[in-house]
């Protein structure tokens, strides 16, 4: 049904690739389908560790042991993506998120053991995913007009991503978390359907190529993508876990479904900035967007230390998911031109893999060192004014594709 959807909407603007549009259409198909099983569930693993009386501090050595962890993991998904391909990749990783998520239903009942068979199989799922979600765009979208699909993907993206947050908020709510990340490990099986309908995009059985790439002629962008992952955690788990500690800190059983209204409040900006920043990209203001992006994204990042209301969370997240949706996705096609021009699609992938997850060490290990040495809030209000600057590191690769304009 999602995939004819698709077809309906966007076949009659992809006229110039109409033979290979099925292999686009299943990628947003498959994306769309995970992306709102993730954001079921994504938001509400910290909140629940959080409400359940594990610490902040307890939270931020958690996810750094997860990230550290990715890091070796992400040598295993480029492999994964040589030789059996990067569809076959997508549905692995798919299916190892049900073991995941039902093993966290457990952490209750079973607490650290449960979580950490949890943080394994979820390191595995997400990084096998995300590796090989990069690849496979970058090799059937189109070339002169891939920022116009990267809006269209967005926009599903944000679709997902502004409904299943309160989907899986009231789910929560009166059912439990349990609940919501059983029907999520559906979702994630469901997820992996459409991507069987057409062959592998690339040559399998190939080469990951360690030595002789120009890892040096990259390295800006992938520091540049370090500062990404690092700003992800930031605007995400980090963020959350802040306003639940304080603004919403007396909320009970209504917590998971605040959340989720907040954080899908903001799907019609989200929608209208992917529609646009595509149009913007493909007419040669890519990297004009990438610094604004990164400029006002800054500035949101200076002004959370002083939010206090719900209305200033909605107003935060609004102007949040305006700024990181331009830097994302002008980053994200220069990041597929450079990726196209490497001599290696895959390595250069994994390098882009490596540094997110470096990137998000970081960003945990530097609340796990300011809440050892102060109180949890001036914690993270201490990480936010820190991060205003470190996500300026976003805007400083000099990609070929925005030097030639």
């Amino acid at each position: 049904m999602i995939n004819s959807f698709i077809h309906l909407l966007f076949r009659r603007r992809h006229f110039w690739r109409y033979a290979s549009f099925d292999e686009v259409a299943e990628l947003y198909a498959s994306r769309t389908l995970r992306m709102l099983a993730l954001n079921m569930i994504a938001l509400f693993i910290a909140v629940y560790l959080y409400r359940d009386g594990y610490s902040l501090l307890f939270i931020a050595g958690f996810y750094i042991c997860y990230f550290l962890f990715k890091i070796p993991v992400t040598f295993a998904a480029a492999e994964i993506a040589a030789h059996l391909g990067p569809k076959h990749g997508i549905l692995i990783a798919n299916l190892l998120y049900i073991p995941a998520l039902i093993t966290f239903s457990f952490v209750g009942d079973y607490g650290i053991a449960a979580l950490v068979v949890f943080g394994i199989f979820q390191a595995f799922a997400a990084t096998v995913y995300d590796l090989c979600y990069l690849v496979d765009f970058s090799k059937v979208k189109h070339p002169l007009n891939a920022g116009k699909e990267l809006g269209y993907m967005n926009i599903l993206d944000k679709l997902a991503t502004g409904l299943s947050p309160l989907i899986g908020g009231v789910v929560a709510t009166f059912a439990g978390v349990e609940t919501t990340m059983l029907i999520a490990a559906g979702l994630f099986a469901v997820a992996a359907i459409p991507l069987l309908r057409t062959a592998e995009p690339t040559a399998t059985h190939q080469r990951v190529k360690y030595r002789g790439f120009p890892w040096r002629r990259n390295m800006r962008g992938f520091v540049a993508y370090g500062a990404i992952g690092y700003d992800t955690v930031i605007k995400g788990t980090m963020w959350i876990l802040f306003i639940t500690s304080t603004i919403f800190a007396a909320m009970q059983d209504e917590l998971y479904a605040t959340i989720g209204a907040l954080s899908s409040v903001t799907l019609l900006a989200a929608l209208a900035a992917s529609y646009v920043y595509g149009r913007l990209i493909d007419g040669h203001r890519g990297r004009d967007l990438l610094r604004l992006s990164v400029l006002l994204n800054s500035i949101v990042h200076l002004v959370r230390p002083f939010i206090t209301t719900p209305v200033g969370v909605i107003s935060n997240n609004i102007a949040n998911e305006t700024a990181t949706t331009g830097y994302a996705m002008s980053f994200t096609r220069a990041m597929f031109d450079a990726a196209d021009n490497s001599g290696n699609r895959i390595s250069y992938m994994m390098g882009i893999e490596l540094a997110f997850n470096m990137g998000a060490t970081l960003a945990f290990g530097l609340l796990f060192g300011l809440l050892y040495i102060m109180g949890d809030a001036d914690a993270m209000k201490t990480l936010f004014v820190l991060s205003a600057f470190v996500v300026l590191i976003i805007a400083t690769p000099k990609f070929a594709m925005y030097r030639k304009k």
